[in-house]
């Protein structure tokens, strides 16, 4: 009998503990969904933006954040229009998010004009502290944090490749948005470093039909070449100074890989996929507690140079081959 007593006690406990496994269990998850708001630089139809939402929706997934189970991410796409920026960025405040995704510094600045609370982890901004996002790389202060892609000085290198795969260049448009605090900061490194001899002009980047016009009038003068620098319009027109540099057969440098990728001659910049990953990680810990303001803003550790073969061909630039040794990748 006793021992009947304490089979039935021990039975009691085991059932008891059995019962509460799925209370520990819903203990463990979030207790409500959450809502991760991304506000995206480019139009739905942009590769690159589609690689980089994919890159960071698969590593979110892997920190365990399962949309339309544990979270909700609502995602808008800005196609670079500013009216269209501040209008999603109010439309999504609204919807009370726990954090943001933003990509671009035009991108945050909507976003910290919609709101003082909720916190945004950005991608591709170009200088955050010298833009005025954030207090300093290391204590951001504020809602803010995130990936930096360089700082200006990085700039004074696009314009040395330039100089190294087409010696003859004399005349440098330098291609940059004058509207925003990146456009202005680069073009001023530039002419921070600019040789002695060279002639350094500005080309606006506003609309599509005032590029092309500026880029033909400059294509008249002779040895001419092209240092696109890092803008909205960029982002949203990837293949349309490469199609015009290949026209006029002006050497070119561009900011990033997908420059190269729609046909242009050389890149040089970070891996924006890698940022959309690294800026997922943030996410997550911000969800799980911890405070943007406790989060350093990085830097990219690895540049990437990309020559295109393909494009060198049609201008007629052979390309020196201590450049093409030090390139992570040679489009052929």
């Amino acid at each position: 009998m006793q021992f009947d007593h304490v089979k039935r006690r021990e039975f009691i406990a085991l059932f008891s503990a059995a019962a509460a496994w799925p209370v520990i269990a819903r203990a463990q998850r979030p207790d409500r969904m959450r809502r991760i708001a991304v506000l995206m630089n480019v139009s739905e139809s942009d590769a690159d933006g589609q690689t980089r939402l994919v890159a960071f929706t698969h590593r979110i997934r892997e920190l365990g954040w399962t949309d339309g189970d544990n979270v909700h991410v609502d995602i808008r796409w800005t196609g670079g229009n500013a009216e269209r920026t501040r209008r999603y960025a109010a439309e999504l405040v609204a919807l009370a998010p726990d954090v943001f995704l933003a990509f671009t510094s035009p991108i945050v600045l909507a976003l910290q004009q919609a709101t003082h609370s909720v916190p945004i982890v950005f991608a591709g901004v170009v200088d955050p502290v010298g833009s005025g996002l954030v207090a300093s790389m290391a204590r951001p202060g504020g809602s803010t944090t995130g990936f930096a892609l360089f700082e200006y000085a990085i700039a004074a290198k696009w314009l040395d490749l330039l100089k190294e795969m087409a010696p003859h260049v004399t005349r440098v448009a330098v291609l940059r948005d004058a509207t925003i605090a990146a456009g202005i900061g680069q073009f001023a490194a530039i002419q921070a470093v600019g040789p002695i001899g060279m002639e350094l002009s500005v080309i606006g980047l506003e609309d599509a039909g005032a590029v092309e016009r500026a880029v033909a009038d400059f294509a008249h003068g002779a040895n001419g070449g092209l240092v696109v620098t890092a803008s909205p319009f960029g982002a949203n027109h990837p293949d349309l100074i490469p199609k015009l540099a290949a026209r006029y057969k002006l050497p070119t440098v561009y900011p990033f890989h997908y420059f190269a990728a729609a046909g242009g001659l050389i890149s040089y910049g970070p891996e924006f996929v890698e940022q959309s990953v690294q800026a997922a990680d943030y996410i997550d810990r911000i969800l799980k507690g911890e405070k943007p303001e406790n989060l350093p803003v990085q830097a990219p550790t690895k540049y990437q140079l990309t020559v295109n073969l393909k494009a060198a061909k049609i201008i007629g630039l052979e390309m020196p081959q201590t450049l093409l040794n030090r390139a992570d990748e040679v489009i052929e």
